[in-house]
């Protein structure tokens, strides 16, 4: 897709979230998105072109580090639970408590029972987010075996992009087959009609964004939300100086653009 035309989608997608955003204040409503997929399959990107127009105090991005010693020893979605929504908020996990019937799987992090635990226990956690009141939706964003290879090989040769180089993306790239069975049990255990999951294509990495976005508009009914008439006041002159010449004795990034 070329840039132009993406950006012109983007756009009127993003005014849309702004809109939706108003509704989810008015209303009340609690939405959980998640994303999860292969390593580079995009999941930033995604995330970004969701949020960058809209508040982060009701669009929130949770993404969690590797858990503590503490929360290792806690009930497995106890540290997930903390970042929830309240009433007028959505929140965005990039990656989530799927992490055990993937990465921690694949590489070990857990044993073969505490995944097939989290399996069995996962849409009952779930239903109960649903029951509460939660929106709950959820993407799984899939990468080709060669572009992810082409997006691991730009992140090693590109200086601005090999903070994106995570310790376990290679082995992610040497076992391929190990994740895509972890992903089919995922599927298998948890894609239910209450809580699907939700399949997206992401070798093109612009059409999979304007997807995602346009698919949690259709996913969310929302109308039009009140909104108060704002009128700009004038500047009061009572107590009025110089401002400005205030600030010349004080220090100013040099003007260098």
């Amino acid at each position: 897709m070329k840039g132009k035309k993406y950006q012109k989608e983007l756009l009127k997608l993003q005014a849309e979230l702004c809109r939706l955003q108003e509704w989810v204040k008015y209303k009340g409503l609690k939405v959980v998105v998640l994303f999860e997929g292969r390593d580079g399959a995009g999941k930033g990107g995604t995330i970004k072109a969701l949020t960058e127009r809209v508040s982060p105090r009701v669009f929130r991005v949770v993404a969690l580090p590797a858990p503590s010693d503490r929360e290792k020893s806690q009930m497995f979605v106890q540290r997930y639970m903390a970042h929830l929504p309240a009433a007028g908020e959505i929140v965005i996990f990039d990656r989530s408590w799927y992490n055990r019937a993937g990465v921690e799987y694949v590489l070990g992090f857990c044993t073969p029972q505490q995944r097939d635990r989290f399996l069995e226990v996962a849409p009952g956690f779930e239903r109960a987010l649903l029951e509460s009141g939660i929106i709950l939706l959820k993407y799984w964003l899939e990468v080709s075996n060669e572009e992810q290879a082409r997006r691991f090989q730009a992140r090693i040769d590109d200086p601005l992009r090999q903070w994106k180089l995570s310790k376990t993306d290679i082995p992610s790239r040497e076992r391929w087959y190990d994740y895509s069975r972890a992903r089919d049990a995922m599927f298998a255990a948890t894609d239910s009609k209450q809580c699907p999951w939700f399949i997206v294509p992401s070798d093109d990495k612009k059409r999979a964004r304007l997807n995602v976005i346009h698919h949690i508009l259709k996913q969310i009914p929302y109308g039009k939300a009140p909104r108060e008439k704002v009128k700009l006041a004038d500047r009061a002159r009572k107590h009025a100086y110089d401002d400005r010449a205030s600030l010349k004795s004080r220090r100013f990034v040099p003007t260098r653009h």
